[in-house]
């Protein structure tokens, strides 16, 4: 399954999910952002590649809607912009987040 991680500038809680993923045998991840000054900025390829979207933010998930043609589920993590990469309670808080929509209970 693709699981695609959003969030704005992709500094540090999309990138964190990306890595929580990076060695998995079920998934693969990419993360991006909806800023101009994302170090990688999502685009319709991304959307399209992802089964599921997560964005860390209700606003993210208002700014995919609008900028593109999206017939997928976008999950909202709400995880606001607090944490640094990889950071505890940000792991925590993404594999919490994600592991209801993977069907399994914990990663």
């Amino acid at each position: 399954m693709n699981l695609l991680f959003i969030c704005s500038r992709n500094k540090w809680r999309s990138p964190t999910a990306e890595a929580i993923f990076h060695n998995s045998q079920r998934h693969q991840a990419r993360s991006a952002g909806t800023s101009a000054s994302a170090r990688v900025k999502v685009n319709e390829t991304m959307i399209d590649w992802a089964d599921l979207i997560f964005v860390m933010e209700q606003r993210h998930r208002q700014l995919l809607q609008e900028r593109f043609a999206i017939d997928k589920k976008i999950i909202v993590l709400d995880i606001e912009d607090d944490y640094q990469f990889m950071d505890d309670e940000l792991v925590d808080m993404i594999k919490n987040g994600v592991a209801p929509y993977l069907n399994f209970k914990s990663l």
